[in-house]
């Protein structure tokens, strides 16, 4: 998207930018659910191309976050400060980041989820994604905010969902617990190294959530400034 393009965009709505940012971050994340299915199967090449999507898409997210740093205008008068919306844009990517770093260990070890983890795994992986969702979902909320000025039915609205993506963050440690606890059961079974990337891919998985958390966090400050 060219700079005219994007100062078209913040002129007509500061945060459209910040919106499409967070929907490309999460369309990121969300490839993690074929490449995982891949991986499971042990189809190695399926999970390549898949990760190879991801880091496009990842590309695709860091470019956006870049346009949004070089063309937000520093005299918008908004009530939120600037400084804030490009900390946000900041947070949101990192979990296109965080996506491309799991996959990339994956496929680079061809690091396998052992069978007797998949089903607890692949429930974890959902619960975590569906945090990103919900990050998505929260900052989708940002332009009626503004539009009602940052109160009201919208402004309660934003409030149960970053109280939803707290729950849901809350749900993923509990799981990674479990997985932990089963992972250490079969340890000895596995190759070292690969029982301790797989503890790795454990907390990146939950750093998926964490992240979306800290993005609900975020405009949660935010908000509380206005």
């Amino acid at each position: 998207m060219s700079a005219n393009s994007f100062l078209g965009m913040f002129a007509k709505s500061p945060i459209k930018p910040m919106i499409e940012h967070i929907e490309q971050v999460h369309d990121c994340a969300m490839t993690l659910k074929p490449f995982f299915q891949a991986v499971y199967a042990t189809n190695w090449d399926e999970a390549e191309e898949h990760r190879r999507t991801i880091v496009s898409k990842e590309r695709a997210a860091d470019e956006l976050k870049r346009d949004i740093r070089l063309n937000l205008p520093g005299g918008l008068f908004m009530p939120v400060e600037r400084t804030d919306l490009l900390e946000l844009v900041s947070q949101q990517d990192r979990i296109a980041n965080k996506a491309k770093d799991i996959s990339g260990l994956i496929t680079g070890r061809e690091l396998q989820i052992p069978a007797a983890m998949v089903e607890g795994f692949d429930a974890y992986l959902q619960r975590c994604l569906d945090a990103t969702d919900k990050a998505k979902e929260t900052i989708g909320e940002f332009d009626d905010l503004l539009e009602v000025g940052f109160k009201g039915r919208e402004r309660k609205i934003v409030d149960s969902l970053i109280s939803e993506l707290d729950s849901i963050e809350q749900d993923t440690d509990a799981l990674q617990v479990k997985l932990r606890r089963q992972l250490r059961q079969i340890e000895g079974d596995l190759n070292p190294l690969d029982a301790m990337f797989l503890y790795q891919i454990l907390d990146w998985v939950g750093d998926l959530a964490d992240l979306a958390e800290r993005v609900g966090a975020r405009f949660e400050l935010m908000l509380a400034r206005v």
